[in-house]
């Protein structure tokens, strides 16, 4: 077994051991909200909390299923396109979930106070919060180096030709629409007002999360352009297509996960839950995240291997597990 690929079976199964704290925690905070033994989160009510945590605690089980998934032999049955999927959602909610508990864990010791688990409950105990910036980074880290090992193992032929020809031609739409987005997010991340409701509502930890978003929304736009307009056997083709994967899926993830909210909040109209963006402004441009993000997929996904000379591409690609 090569070296990689030991690391990769390690940090699989290290991923879903760090998630398992974040999933016992969601678990006691919805068994004890229900029997009346555990706080309920500000600014919700019974159900609505058992909502939310119920909806993170599947995600917490997906996070661990795929981490196994990665590293165990009854993985390499899943159909493809699930893999795929799971781990270019999760890879966005991680990359962006990453630098901002990294700087609002330096923030927050240098006021002098505990972690800040990313918006769940500011009265949880000071341990929890550490726990749960565990789970996220420690799974983050382990799909880093989980992930790369498993399509090299599945689909071994697509890492050895050169990329393709048509990558990112299909749709300079979406970036294009991503690049909006991220310029709109970074100016309300430095501190720009036009959109915004609820000014008194905004903080640091706002200000965090809206910046490395913007951050990722621009490089992924910016990647998928370079390889829309370039000859894609030259220049750094591979980086490209990661940073394109990796913003492309941090869009659609955050998007999709705040999109219902914003709407709830913007059709409910609940005064104890007030967005500091605008909610329509904030609904349209998390909605055309989504639509950025999967436009900017399926731009990825159109890169095919170029067979190298001398070489039938039907002899290359007659199984066809490369095009998942």
């Amino acid at each position: 077994m090569e070296r990689w690929e030991r690391v990769g079976r390690c940090a699989g199964y290290g991923a879903a051991l760090a998630m398992s704290p974040y999933l016992l925690i969601k678990v006691s905070w919805v068994v004890g909200s229900l029997l009346g033994l555990a706080p309920i989160g500000q600014g919700f009510n019974l159900t609505e909390w058992f909502l939310l945590n119920t909806v993170t605690i599947g995600m917490a089980g997906i996070g661990i299923a795929l981490s196994l998934a990665l590293v165990q032999p009854w993985g390499m049955r899943i159909p493809g396109r699930l893999v795929a999927f799971c781990a270019w959602t999760g890879a966005g909610f991680l990359v962006s979930i990453l630098p901002y508990a990294v700087l609002s864990a330096v923030l927050d010791a240098g006021h002098g106070g505990a972690p800040n688990s990313g918006g769940d409950d500011a009265a949880m105990p000071g341990w929890e919060g550490a726990l749960i910036q565990f789970s996220f980074v420690g799974m983050g880290l382990g799909l880093a180096l989980a992930l790369p090992a498993y399509p090299r193992r599945r689909w071994p032929e697509a890492f050895t030709a050169r990329v393709g020809d048509d990558s990112g031609r299909a749709a300079p739409w979406a970036a294009a629409v991503a690049a909006v987005v991220g310029l709109v997010w970074a100016y309300w991340a430095v501190g720009g007002s036009l959109g915004v409701a609820h000014p008194a509502q905004r903080d640091t930890n706002g200000y965090l999360l809206t910046g490395v978003g913007a951050l990722w929304a621009l490089a992924g736009s910016a990647a998928v352009w370079m390889l829309a307009q370039q000859d894609p056997t030259r220049g750094p083709h591979r980086r490209l297509l990661m940073l394109g994967w990796l913003g492309s899926g941090s869009l659609f993830a955050w998007s999709s996960w705040k999109l219902p909210i914003t709407l709830f909040v913007a059709l409910a109209h609940p005064h104890d839950v007030p967005l500091p963006e605008d909610p329509a402004v904030a609904a349209v441009l998390h909605l055309a995240a989504v639509v950025a993000g999967v436009g900017m997929l399926r731009s990825l996904v159109g890169s095919r291997p170029r067979t190298p000379a001398g070489t039938s591409p039907t002899s290359l690609h007659a199984s066809g597990p490369g095009r998942y």
